[in-house]
C-alpha cells in the first residue's frame, strides 16, 4: 500500500506539473496544437477560444482574427465555435522540404483589447510518399579483373515522408555475382553500394541485370525500383584520381547566375577509353543539386540559380569521375554562402486606431506593429523610431512586435490630425530601411471657453462739419460684459430684453449690428439719446456684449466699421444740410439709412 501510494503520489506531481505548464504557455499566449497533413479544408486544429478563455459572444465584439506570416493562410477561426481551422490543403512536404520537424506559426489578434496569442501548429507526416530513384534505369560498367569485394555507389531513392514513413531499407536482387551494402551516413542516412561478390568473366556473359528494391516503414509499405545493367569490360588498370579530396568555397549570396565557382579536375595515365575522364553529380537531398550545374566535360561548376542565405547557407556536393573503364574516384564540395544586406525590414501594421480623443491619457495604444528583417546577424537587426517631435513613441512588446502609445497629452486645437510614420533600419551597411504611415485623427472634447478678441471697445467721432469715420478703440474692461439693467442700451429704449451672446457670424446680423450702431450715434448726436450711458454715449444690446462711447457730430455722414467684418456703411441717407444746421440753431433727430460699399 505505501509503494502503491508513493506511485500515486508521483503521478499527481506529474499531472500537476503538466496542469500548470498549460496554464504557463496560455498565460503567455502560446498555444500549441497537431495536425496531419493533407486534411480537407475546414478540418478542426485547436479550440482557441476555450484554450484562451474567449466567450464565443465576445469574439466578434473583439474583432478577434487569425494572422499568418507569408501570402498564404493556412488557418482560419470559426466564429461560431472558437474553433480553428484550417484553411487550406496542406502538404508536409512542400512546406518543410528540409526539416525534420514541419511547424506552421500564427498570431490570434484581439483587436478590442490590443492582444495578441501565438499559436504553433505542427505537421504531422502521413505515408502519403514512395521511395522514388531519379533513374529508374542504371547502368554500371566494371572491368573483367575487378576484385570481388570491390564497391561500387548506387544511385540513393529519395523519400519526402518523414519518420517512419519514410526511406528504412534496401534490397538488391538478380544475380549471384552481386551483393548489395548499405552504409549509414551521418543525420541517419543510408548509401547503398553495389558489392561484386564472384569474380566476372566477359565469355560467360557481358551483361548482368540487377533488380534495386527500396523501401519506407510505413503499414503498408511503400516502395520504389530501379533497374541496374553491368557491362563487364576488358581490362582497365588504372583510375582516375581528383587533385584534392576535398574543395571549400565561400560564396556570397548575391553572386551571379552564370558565374563559375570552382573546376575540379582528375587526371587517368591510361590511354584511350580508359583515360578520359566524365565528371557527374552525384544525387544530393538538399536544393544544390538545382541551384549548381556540372560540366561533364570540364568539371566546372556553376551557379545556375540565385543563391539566398535565409534559404540555406551551406551545400555539399559530391563529383564522380569515371573513366571509360568505368573507374572512378570521388571528391567533395562544400560550399558556404555567407549573407548579404539584402533584405529591408518588413513592418506590418497588425491593428491600429483612426481617431483618438484629445483627453486620452499619455501611455495609450493606438497602434500594434509587427517588424521582421530575413537577413541573419547585424543585417538581421532592426532598429525602429518614430519622430521626436511628435506625441507619440514606440515600446516594445513582444519579440518583434512593438506598439505605438502617446507620449504626452494632445490638443485638438493644436493639431487636429497626426500621419505617424514608423521607421525600421537593419543594421548592414548601408542600411536598408522600410516605413509604414498611421493616419490618426485627434477627436475634440469641450476643453474651451468662448473669449472675445478685445474685453471692450469705444468708439469717438471728430467734432467737425466733414465726414468722419467711426473708429473703435479699446476699453477698460469690465468684469462682466454683461450690461446692467440700468445699462442696456438700445435705440429708445426697445432692446433691454435681449438674451446675451457672441459677435454676429453672417452677413445678416452684422448688417443689423451696423445699422443699431448708426442709430445709435444719431440719438447720441442730437442729444435725444434713450441710452443708459448719457448723452453722447452709444451703446450694444448684451447680445453683442461690447459698448461704444460716441462723441457729439453736427455732421451725420460717417463710415461704421465692425471689428472681424470687412463691410462699411456711409449714412447717406443722414445726410445734413449745413445751411439748415445753421439757421435752425439747434439739432434735429433724423433716422439713419444704411448702405453697403
Amino acid at each position: 500500500m505505501c509503494a502503491a501510494g508513493r506511485r500515486w503520489g508521483r503521478r499527481e506531481r506529474v499531472l500537476l506539473w503538466c496542469v500548470l505548464v498549460a496554464a504557463w504557455e496560455a498565460a503567455w499566449g502560446q498555444l500549441h496544437y497537431s495536425v496531419p497533413e493533407e486534411m480537407p479544408k475546414g478540418s478542426f486544429v485547436g479550440d482557441v477560444a476555450k484554450d484562451l478563455g474567449l466567450e464565443l459572444p465576445a469574439l466578434r465584439e473583439r474583432s478577434v482574427r487569425v494572422v499568418s506570416e507569408g501570402r498564404t493562410q493556412y488557418f482560419a477561426l470559426h466564429e461560431k465555435t472558437g474553433h480553428l481551422v484550417t484553411a487550406e490543403r496542406i502538404d508536409r512536404e512542400q512546406l518543410c522540404r528540409l526539416v525534420e520537424k514541419c511547424v506552421l506559426r500564427c498570431e490570434v489578434i484581439v483587436e478590442g483589447e490590443m492582444k495578441f496569442y501565438e499559436i504553433e501548429v505542427e505537421i504531422t507526416d502521413i505515408n502519403d510518399n514512395a521511395p522514388t530513384f531519379k533513374e529508374i534505369e542504371l547502368e554500371e560498367r566494371m572491368s573483367e579483373t575487378t576484385a570481388p569485394g570491390s564497391r561500387f555507389p548506387l544511385a540513393e531513392a529519395h523519400d519526402p515522408d518523414s519518420g517512419r514513413n519514410s526511406l528504412q531499407s534496401y534490397e538488391l536482387s538478380g544475380d549471384e555475382h552481386f551483393s548489395l551494402a548499405v552504409q549509414a551516413r551521418p543525420g541517419g542516412e543510408q548509401r547503398p553500394e553495389l558489392v561484386l561478390a564472384k569474380a566476372l568473366d566477359r565469355e560467360e556473359a557481358v551483361f548482368h541485370e540487377l533488380v534495386l528494391r527500396a523501401s519506407d516503414g510505413g503499414e503498408p509499405a511503400r516502395t520504389g525500383t530501379a533497374r541496374i545493367r553491368v557491362a563487364v569490360l576488358d581490362a582497365n588498370d588504372n583510375a582516375p584520381v581528383f587533385s584534392q579530396a576535398e574543395y571549400t568555397l565561400r560564396v556570397p549570396e548575391d553572386v551571379p547566375v552564370g558565374s563559375t565557382l570552382v573546376t575540379v579536375t582528375a587526371t587517368d595515365p591510361d590511354e584511350g577509353v580508359y583515360g578520359h575522364v566524365m565528371y557527374s553529380l552525384r544525387k544530393t537531398k538538399d536544393l544544390a543539386s538545382e541551384i549548381f550545374q556540372l560540366d561533364t566535360e570540364t568539371g566546372a561548376i556553376t551557379v545556375v540559380r540565385s543563391l539566398d542565405f535565409e534559404e540555406g547557407n551551406s551545400h555539399e556536393l559530391e563529383v564522380k569521375a569515371r573513366d571509360g573503364g568505368e573507374l572512378f574516384d570521388t571528391a567533395k564540395v562544400a560550399i558556404t554562402v555567407t549573407d548579404v544586406n539584402d533584405n529591408a525590414p518588413q513592418i506590418s501594421v497588425r491593428s491600429a486606431l483612426s481617431a483618438i480623443s484629445e483627453d486620452a491619457p499619455p501611455g495609450t495604444v493606438v497602434a500594434l506593429l509587427h517588424v521582421q528583417d530575413r537577413d541573419s546577424g547585424a543585417n538581421g537587426e532592426v532598429r525602429c523610431s518614430i519622430a521626436e517631435r511628435l506625441p507619440f513613441r514606440l515600446e516594445k512588446s513582444f519579440e518583434d512586435y512593438y506598439r505605438v502609445v502617446t507620449a504626452r497629452d494632445l490638443d485638438r486645437e493644436e493639431v487636429a490630425e497626426y500621419n505617424v510614420t514608423v521607421r525600421a533600419a537593419d543594421g548592414g551597411s548601408p542600411a536598408l530601411w522600410s516605413s509604414a504611415v498611421l493616419a490618426l485623427r485627434v477627436l475634440d472634447v469641450n476643453d474651451n471657453a468662448p473669449v472675445f478678441a478685445e474685453a471692450r471697445y469705444s468708439a469717438r467721432l471728430p467734432e467737425n462739419n466733414a465726414a468722419g469715420a467711426l473708429v473703435l478703440t479699446q476699453a477698460q474692461p469690465n468684469t462682466d460684459w454683461r450690461f446692467s439693467q440700468t445699462q442696456r442700451p438700445g435705440t429708445s429704449g426697445s432692446q433691454n430684453g435681449e438674451e446675451g451672446g457672441a459677435w454676429p457670424n453672417n452677413q445678416f446680423d452684422t448688417e443689423m449690428l451696423q445699422a443699431m450702431i448708426l442709430a445709435s450715434a444719431n440719438e447720441a448726436a442730437d442729444g435725444n439719446s434713450t441710452l443708459g450711458g448719457g448723452t453722447g454715449t452709444m451703446g450694444l444690446s448684451a447680445r453683442y456684449g461690447p459698448q461704444f462711447t460716441l462723441q457729439h457730430v453736427p455732421d451725420y455722414r460717417q463710415n461704421v466699421y465692425i471689428p472681424g467684418s470687412t463691410a462699411t456703411l456711409t449714412n447717406a441717407a443722414g445726410k445734413r444740410d449745413a445751411k439748415s444746421a445753421g439757421s435752425s440753431g439747434g439739432n434735429k433727430k433724423k433716422s439713419g439709412k444704411k448702405e453697403k460699399k
